[in-house]
């Protein structure tokens, strides 16, 4: 009796990990855990070096999709090469669009961008608008009150725990906000190139001008007819820097940072994306040093 009394006095002490938490993206599962701490498993699908519109459906993932109990992603069809594979096949009724176990982090926000009409020629646009949003960090507040209010949902045992961790969470976050924007005030109005639509949010929030951008269209790779022209606009427009994200491609920021004599400078985007970037709190902060330098 003494053994089986001692797993069963084990079991009742060790902490319960009640739910398992898919992340479509790296700042969703960090700000998961921000939220959850210990008490959930926290699988998050893609990385910073990855673009998350075109990620393969693997096994893997499908294999982890099957056991979740939440999937927290962008939304607004970020994930639409890939996602909808995931989930239909993963067999999970529990995480399938409608259902508590999908929450779209796209749903708590106001997106920008949204197209007055769509045409393929227009490039790779998003019906719903740009997606995203998680480079204005006011919307991470909102989505991380929708996370919380579903975690708690989900998990009714320990929702008082989330309700206590997202209520820390945004006082934090709330003093973080507050510090960024006093760090940033100088880089209002400073003129920027950028490689991809996908710094859309943190150019609005920060009051940074795009005077051009690498893609011609949307998801359609620079050539070097329209590097030339970008760069005799530069002569005008006068950059201040090229940005782009850790999983662009380098070569044409390269390419114009040389011959306009301005830095490229290359920016986590996501939780990740730098080593410095560890959560979403030095996400930011390793972003606005980083734009910093080029003040």
């Amino acid at each position: 009796m003494k053994p089986i009394l001692g797993m069963m006095l084990l079991a009742v002490s060790s902490p319960v990990l009640a739910l398992n938490i898919f992340a479509c993206e790296p700042e969703w599962g960090a700000l998961a855990k921000e939220l959850a701490g210990e008490q959930a498993r926290i699988y998050v699908a893609t990385t910073a070096l990855q673009d998350p519109h075109r990620i393969e459906a693997r096994p893997s993932l499908i294999a982890r999709a099957r056991s979740a109990d939440l999937v927290i992603c962008t939304g607004a069809e970020l994930e639409a090469s890939w996602l909808p594979l995931v989930l239909s096949q993963s067999g999970n009724g529990r995480i399938q669009p409608g259902q508590p176990g999908y929450l779209e982090a796209a749903g708590a926000v106001e997106l920008r961008d949204r197209p007055a009409r769509l045409d393929r020629a227009m490039g790779d646009v998003h019906a719903a608008g740009n997606p995203h949003l998680h480079l204005d960090p006011r919307n991470v507040a909102k989505v991380a009150a929708a996370l919380a209010e579903r975690m708690g949902q989900l998990d009714p045992a320990k929702a008082s725990q989330y309700r206590s961790r997202f209520e820390d969470f945004s006082r934090k976050w709330s003093d973080a906000i507050a510090r960024w924007e006093a760090q940033a005030a100088t880089l209002k109005g400073m003129p920027v190139v950028v490689h991809h639509l996908n710094l859309t949010y943190l150019i609005a929030w920060l009051g940074l001008r795009e005077v051009a951008a690498l893609e011609p269209k949307p998801g359609l790779p620079p050539g070097t007819a329209h590097l030339a022209e970008v760069l005799e606009r530069q002569k005008r427009g006068a950059a201040k820097a090229v940005l782009r994200a850790a999983y662009d491609d380098p070569r044409p920021s390269e390419w114009l940072a040389a011959r306009a004599h301005i830095p490229a400078l290359v920016l986590p985007y996501t939780v990740g994306g730098s080593p410095a970037a560890k959560d979403l709190f030095g996400l930011y902060e390793d972003t606005l040093a980083r734009l910093g330098s080029a003040r």
